[in-house]
């Protein structure tokens, strides 16, 4: 008897505790669905179905700025919001789900949610940071946008076989999955630019060695994890032993970027002083001069974990960003046309060449606007940047928010705000030209535009990004005619919203007088 009565009080202590949280929190008020209140399953079923972008607008559309999605977690829409959140000096960790973003004994740059140790960029293995301004300055200046003119050659060669794979479908008439192709393409450029050769997924289309596939399984598991961060450390290892999880993912991408370290460093390129103003660097070659010299401040470990981001990070955003200025292309015929002349006008002056140069691009005012609105229409990541309200508490959105609380944007929520962004479901790239001549209009759709994050936590390979995407699209634009072959494309979120079936038709173009 006394048995029973004991299991029944272990069994209702944790609900009456969850219950009196919910009935007694200062932010019971919040509204949101009702299950969300109670437990985290909510959220993650939600998650699981790999929509979640536009169900997080739908919440917004019916519950207003502020709207509860699990326990203690609150997805935010308002401008005002963004700034205290993610602007220069905030105070907000990320928050745990992020843990599911690393190996638990370990330390990576994206999973980090020590401000402090991340601001400093002191990289090294958790038990031994350093305060080194020079090692944060060097591993930095590896994306800064000073050194985009320096990896132009790796884009350039991939660029140039990425044209010649699809001039091949053309002649075979045959369709391809272009945005398969795309994360072909991007993978084989940060194989370039972080270690100085190609991975090969340019060559016939292939998942070499399964890494896509790795990486997928990583996204899949960080994601859903994350959402309960408590499992993470006890799930880890057992999973690691298995390929088709995400911590067996995680092991293989370790092995990989070991082994592509290795080989690099058998070559013996001639890691000399002089080498660091080679114009063709690549980052690994750039860090092991720097290890060479200083083995304290750059380790080996710091090249594992730089080569790990590059691979991981490197391929799926750029992939989709390109898939969605083409995408929008392609669905907005007119806007086609007006890039098309853009780019046959700057070729015909001399201004756009055969590579056409980062320069190049940046001068072309109507591609800038493109790019742009491409990235407002269908943002990479697709999930709110969760943020850990700091001690002390915080007012947001009109109400105080308690340390502790689990607050985020969500890129697509902030980029389909109707009243910064009218018609927003709309691909629109005048919005940004018209905006320049209205300072205060273009201030606030700037701040509220987040493609790649904000604050301190932007995404470090942005630049990169951007000059994959700057290089390419005027390229293909210039070169080819494409013809989607569905009116809508399906798309899976976690965490990146990556279309499935973006297929077309290609045909070889002449430039001349444009036509689409």
């Amino acid at each position: 008897m006394h048995l029973s009565i004991l299991l029944s009080v272990l069994i209702a202590l944790p609900i009456l505790l969850r219950l009196s949280r919910v009935l007694f929190s200062p932010l019971r008020s919040i509204p949101g669905p009702f299950w969300a209140r109670v437990s985290r399953l909510w959220y993650f079923d939600r998650v699981r179905r790999g929509q979640f972008e536009h169900e997080n607008i739908r919440l917004h559309q019916q519950y207003g700025p502020v709207v509860r999605v699990a326990p203690n977690h609150y997805s935010l829409s308002d401008i005002s919001a963004i700034k205290t959140v993610y602007g220069t000096g905030s105070r907000f960790a990320k928050s745990a789900w992020y843990d599911g973003w690393k190996h638990p004994a370990q330390w990576n740059v994206f999973a980090d949610r020590d401000i402090k140790r991340h601001g400093l960029f002191c990289l090294g293995e958790k038990r031994n940071f350093t305060a080194d301004a020079d090692t944060r300055k060097r591993y930095t200046s590896l994306y800064s946008m000073s050194s985009l003119v320096h990896y132009e050659s790796f884009v350039d060669h991939c660029a140039q076989l990425f044209t010649q794979r699809l001039t091949e479908f053309a002649d075979r008439q045959q369709p391809l999955n272009l945005s398969h192709w795309f994360q072909c393409y991007a993978f084989d450029v940060i194989g370039n630019i972080t270690f100085g050769e190609r991975f090969g997924f340019l060559n016939r289309g292939d998942d070499i060695n399964g890494a896509m596939g790795a990486i997928e399984k990583i996204t899949i598991y960080s994601t859903l994890v994350g959402i309960y961060p408590e499992w993470h450390p006890r799930l880890f290892g057992p999973l690691s032993r298995f390929k088709w999880s995400g911590p067996g993912g995680q092991a293989f991408i370790s092995r990989f970027v070991q082994e592509k370290i290795r080989l690099h460093e058998e070559k013996g390129l001639g890691h000399q002083a002089g080498d660091e103003e080679t114009k063709t660097q690549d980052f690994v070659e750039k860090m092991i001069i720097a290890r060479d010299k200083n083995a304290e401040k750059v380790t080996d470990y710091h090249l594992l974990i730089m080569g790990q981001s590059n691979v991981i990070a490197g391929s799926d955003t750029t992939a989709i960003s390109l898939s969605a200025i083409m995408w929008y292309l392609l669905q907005y015929r007119e806007v086609l046309r007006k890039l098309r002349r853009e780019i046959d006008d700057f070729s015909a002056q001399g201004r756009c060449s055969a590579d056409v140069t980062f320069k190049e691009s940046q001068e072309m005012p109507y591609f800038q606007a493109v790019m742009k609105e491409a990235l407002r229409m269908h943002g990479a990541t697709g999930l709110p940047m969760w943020r850990e309200v700091p001690a002390g508490g915080a007012e947001i959105s009109g109400r105080f928010f308690p340390a502790g609380a689990v607050v985020g944007i969500n890129t697509w929520v902030a980029h389909y705000d109707e009243r910064v962004f009218p018609d927003a479901k709309t691909f629109r790239p005048e919005r940004w030209i018209e905006a320049e001549s209205e300072p205060e209009k273009l201030k606030v759709m700037n701040q509220m535009y987040m493609p790649f994050g904000l604050g301190s936590r932007t995404c470090l390979g942005k630049h990169i990004s951007i000059l994959e995407m700057s290089k390419l699209i005027p390229r293909l634009v210039r070169a080819f005619d494409f013809v989607p072959l569905r009116q809508a494309w399906h798309t899976e979120n976690f965490w990146f919203v990556k279309p499935t079936d973006f297929e077309v038709h290609v045909q070889k173009r002449t430039p001349g007088p444009t036509t689409v």
